[in-house]
């Protein structure tokens, strides 16, 4: 098994749909820490995913979880900022480090290696997104960097249709697992001539393995049917093939947990998820794809302000909003939607042990959004940022 056989996973929301346990040919194929947080989860629960990372539990000192914050560029403050206050309100035993990391300030490394050292100590973080320079000379990106130094080697972002938000699917409910540290995200290239530039991509079976038992994993421990690997074999037979042959591997080792597999080429998937997304279920790719295939998931259920999402590694989880914009077009105007952002902090609240508030803050925000009084412009509204904290701490 991998380095993610010994992560315990709680159930993902938005879930109001129960989730049986799995048979007993599922269970056989967990460990024992696994298996023992299965259980029947009652229809009307609302809660998120939020793994256990035995062996490196977040620090805590008097019942109080020191928790990492960075809250990124563009729209970063404003919705952090949302979190800070719906927490303060709630008395959440969680105090803030935050770093004030910039992608676009020069002189900003310094604090983002000081970053670094807290997520080091601290284990678990909250993050908005930085940005990333074109610029050639500019440095890289400090997300991927992020993922890369500390190996959160699982990206994690759930697309569901949210009661409330009218949308032109249906029903629709994706998880989607993307690997987070190699591809063409290794950030290794070089001139080699004037006007020619080489590009690696880097593929290991050890990646493509854990992050294909991750996916099955997930999909046992919460219910899902159905695992599909999107990939470009077709082409890029050496790289994407090394990636298709590890996942169908490790699907015969899943074969008796009643789960079925598929796989299906990039550009076709792209396709497919505009036209039919109810047909997907768990989708696990490489880096590339995972980044294309987030972005449509994301469009399907109302935009990248709805989606949240988790990075999660064998010592360390850092929760973020599951589509990676810093939406500068908008920032510092009040008009961002936090939805994202709260509901990536209600997983990273179960991944702390605190279910209580987890529920309370996520129940909150899904009433909000249910009754349709209070909208952000991303879907089709006119209230503000602070309106919308306001209306979830109303709830409260």
């Amino acid at each position: 098994m991998s380095a993610f056989k010994s992560s315990v996973a709680r159930s993902i929301a938005p879930a109001l749909r129960s989730t049986a346990s799995p048979s007993a040919a599922a269970r056989k194929v967990l460990t024992p820490a696994a298996s023992q947080i299965l259980s029947p989860r009652n229809a009307t629960t609302l809660a998120h995913y939020g793994p256990k990372v035995p062996g490196r539990t977040p620090t805590k000192y008097g019942g109080v979880y020191t928790v990492t914050l960075i809250p990124g560029d563009g729209i970063g403050k404003e919705i952090t900022g949302s979190v800070k206050e719906v927490f303060a309100a709630m008395n959440v035993p969680v105090e803030w480090e935050e770093y004030d990391v910039s992608g676009e300030t020069h002189g900003s490394e310094r604090l983002f290696n000081e970053a670094m050292e807290s997520l080091r100590r601290n284990k678990v973080g909250l993050k908005g997104i930085l940005y990333t320079p074109i610029d050639a000379s500019a440095h890289n990106s400090w997300n991927v960097a992020m993922r890369q130094r500390l190996d959160i080697y699982a990206s994690l972002t759930l697309c569901k249709t949210l009661p409330g938000y009218p949308t032109r699917h249906k029903n629709v409910d994706i998880v989607i697992v993307r690997e987070n540290t190699e591809g063409e995200y290794s950030g290794l290239e070089h001139s080699s001539y004037p006007g020619v530039v080489e590009s690696l991509k880097v593929s290991t079976r050890a990646a493509a393995e854990r992050i294909s038992r991750f996916a099955f994993d997930f999909a046992l421990k919460n219910g899902r049917k159905r695992v599909v690997c999107v990939h470009k074999a077709n082409i890029m037979k050496l790289g994407d093939g090394l990636f298709l042959n590890t996942f169908r591997e490790v699907a015969k080792q899943y074969e008796s947990s009643g789960i079925t597999t598929g796989d299906m080429i990039v550009d076709n998937t792209s396709m497919q998820l505009v036209g039919k997304p109810g047909q997907f279920d768990v989708m696990v790719m490489p880096n590339l794809y995972g980044n294309i295939v987030t972005n449509i998931g994301a469009a399907l259920v109302g935009g990248p302000g709805v989606v949240p999402g988790a990075n999660i590694g064998r010592d360390y989880a850092l929760y973020e909003p599951g589509c990676r914009h810093v939406a500068k077009d908008i920032a510092e105007q009040n008009k961002a939607n936090p939805t994202a952002m709260l509901l990536s902090a209600t997983m990273m609240l179960r991944h702390l042990g605190l279910d209580p508030q987890a529920d309370a803050i996520a129940a909150s925000v899904y009433k909000v959004i249910e009754q349709g009084k209070v909208r952000t412009a991303d879907v089709g509204g006119h209230s503000t940022t602070s309106d919308f904290t306001k209306a979830v701490l109303d709830q409260l």
